[in-house]
């Protein structure tokens, strides 16, 4: 299957899915869904990355699937307004909780197939 192909059909699925646990996990005062979505593409990026997969399986799930379901910009757009919120502690957390919980998870994974 072309690349770009395998690239959109893995996006378009990642998309979905973090619209789907955007509307699943409540985020009033916290953002826990985009940390949610976060830690879980870390995971299965790891678990792509270290586990051996390759050509188009990687592309799919990797760059297309967890590339779009993770969000690094939401985060650092979160962590913004918490803090102009005047919730720093909050954002503070945010910030350090999205970073130790996905490399935590990546570790994880590789633990897991490694």
């Amino acid at each position: 299957m072309d690349p770009a192909h395998l690239l959109g059909t893995g996006g378009a699925l990642g998309a979905v899915l973090r619209y789907l646990v955007g509307e699943a996990v409540p985020a009033e005062e916290f953002p826990v869904a985009t940390l949610v979505v976060n830690v879980v593409g870390s995971f299965v990026l790891g678990l792509v990355t270290f586990g051996g997969v390759g050509g188009d399986v990687a592309l799919f799930v990797g760059g297309g699937m967890c590339g779009a379901f993770t969000t690094y910009s939401s985060f650092s757009v979160q962590t913004v307004l918490l803090w102009e919120r005047r919730t720093p502690l909050l954002a503070a957390v945010n910030a350090a909780g999205n970073l130790l919980s996905c490399v935590g998870a990546v570790w994880l994974a590789r633990l897991l197939v490694g």
